[in-house]
């Protein structure tokens, strides 16, 4: 079974999202949820996560054996989620060796240009496909 975490801040909201999702497809996967903030991973685990951490040592910790991460892309930009997210916490995501699957979140003043503006609901959809995709053996 492979080591899925899911990272996110502020209210929760795409964590939780994506949490539920994760636990209709693949009900037996544990899914670690670690939240930038207690409104974060409180939101996650009452989504069904089996297990939640919060702020900046858990996710220098579960970066260094996770096999899959997925939060919005602001977990790899030092400062972002308004502060939220430390440098430490940036570099330990970004120099995991965990595939990463990053939705483009354009606020907080980052803009990924050439991205498609899709709902949370197609970004999520398109998250499952990929995650589907890394659980095949």
């Amino acid at each position: 079974m492979k080591k899925i975490t899911v990272i996110d801040g502020q209210g929760g909201k795409m964590g939780k999202a994506i949490v539920e999702q994760m636990k209709k497809q693949f009900p037996r996967q544990e899914i670690l949820a670690i939240g930038t903030n207690s409104t974060a991973t409180a939101a996650m685990l009452k989504a069904g996560a089996d297990f939640g951490a919060t702020g900046e040592n858990p996710v220098i910790v579960a970066a260094r054996d996770s096999d899959l991460i997925i939060g919005p892309i602001g977990i790899v930009i030092a400062d972002s989620l308004y502060g939220e997210v430390t440098p430490a916490m940036a570099v330990a995501v970004g120099q995991s060796r965990a595939r990463q699957l990053l939705m483009p979140v354009n606020r907080c003043n980052h803009q990924v240009v050439g991205c498609n503006s899709l709902s949370l609901n197609e970004m999520i959809a398109q998250v499952i496909e990929e995650v589907q995709n890394c659980l095949q053996p």
